[in-house]
């Protein structure tokens, strides 16, 4: 059984299909041809919540770390971001996760199955 992985900020961009890459601060163990499934939240639910799974099975493709400001104008567009510029999609993360912009990050490419 696929493990679940949230999307609770980019949910549209998933069920339109056009989120192909995701940056987290964990699954630093993830490697390509592992089966994911996308949801809306994994964590904080409460008693009696269930999953909410957002359309079908991911497959990761590619797994590299890097800084989270090496993150290029293209890849914000892969992201499901395509107005943001990069300093404005930076910004963004900085804010939600109270981190810095060079915060190590785990940046995962997958493909819809």
């Amino acid at each position: 059984m696929p493990s679940n992985m949230s999307f609770f900020m980019t949910q549209e961009q998933i069920l339109n299909k056009t989120k192909t890459v995701t940056r987290r601060f964990s699954w630093w163990d993830i490697k390509p041809l592992t089966v994911i499934q996308p949801v809306i939240k994994v964590q904080g639910l409460k008693k009696g919540d269930k999953v909410i799974k957002l359309g079908g099975l991911i497959e990761i493709s590619f797994v590299r770390t890097e800084p989270l400001d090496f993150i290029m104008q293209d890849d914000v567009v892969r992201e499901g971001f395509p107005s943001m510029n990069t300093k404005q999609f930076i910004a963004m993360l900085v804010d939600h996760y109270k981190i810095k912009s060079d915060t190590p990050v785990n940046r995962i490419e997958f493909k819809y199955l």
